[in-house]
């Protein structure tokens, strides 16, 4: 997350988010037709069988029945081996969306997830994806996790794990980009083109374009030159 021009730093073009994503008619016609054919269950299971391939037959198989089990999917969709999902009927995928190897999205039956055009999701990322809105073009790190739920421990009497689940939406704006073992807690809105650093603890919102750091996490800096200061932001920011 570089502020300033770096004379060491070697600048490349991006190789994600950029150009227009060309229609699939074939593709989309294929998921149509495996939807009819087979059952939720039976598609998860066929889906098991190219879920570790790195061929591109696996690839495409994999995008299918991630198409025909979604709520809704974009073209270019990319689909990692080992990656796996958890109530693929409760999501939305726009176009050219990237999901990394070994990623984890785990829905819930009565949940919405929604995740924007060209997002780039990391290898062995982990989204609990019960009330989750990630916004175009976000980054999520290799290993970056949210979690959108937790127990509320009560009452004392019973074991934690036995009592209800308290489920919070998290948000996370356009533009936004989420470090490597980054952990978004539950009910945080990451505002636009925020950046989350790696290893930080996000336990309250973020400011668009604004960098925090640390567990927990702790305004930082700018992206941009602004009169507004530190008093300012609601994330216990301390010097």
């Amino acid at each position: 997350m570089p502020h300033r021009a770096d004379a060491t730093a070697r600048q490349v073009a991006a190789s994600h988010g950029l150009g227009k994503i060309p229609e699939t008619p074939v593709e989309e016609d294929f998921a149509t037709a495996l939807r009819q054919l087979f059952s939720p269950p039976d598609l998860l299971d066929l889906y098991g069988r190219f879920v570790m391939g790195e061929g591109r037959v696996d690839g495409h198989m994999r995008r299918a029945i991630v198409q025909a089990c979604a709520r809704k999917c974009g073209a270019g969709l990319t689909v990692g081996p080992g990656a796996r999902f958890r109530d693929l009927g409760t999501m939305e995928f726009g176009v050219g969306v990237h999901i990394g190897p070994q990623a984890y999205i785990q829905g819930r039956h009565d949940g919405t997830c929604v995740i924007g055009d060209k997002v780039w999701i990391g290898p062995q990322a982990f989204l609990d994806a019960r009330d989750l809105f990630l916004g175009d073009h976000v980054g999520w790190g290799p290993g970056a996790r949210v979690l959108g739920s937790e127990h509320s421990g009560f009452p004392l009497d019973q074991p934690i794990i036995a009592t209800d689940l308290l489920i919070r939406p998290v948000v996370v704006e356009a533009w936004a980009d989420i470090g490597t073992n980054a952990v978004l807690l539950p009910g945080v809105t990451v505002g636009r083109g925020a950046i989350v650093g790696a290893g930080a603890v996000v336990t309250a919102d973020v400011p668009a374009f604004s960098i925090v750091v640390g567990a927990p996490a702790r305004f930082l800096r700018w992206r941009q030159d602004t009169d507004r200061s530190v008093s300012e932001l609601k994330l216990g920011a301390s010097e």
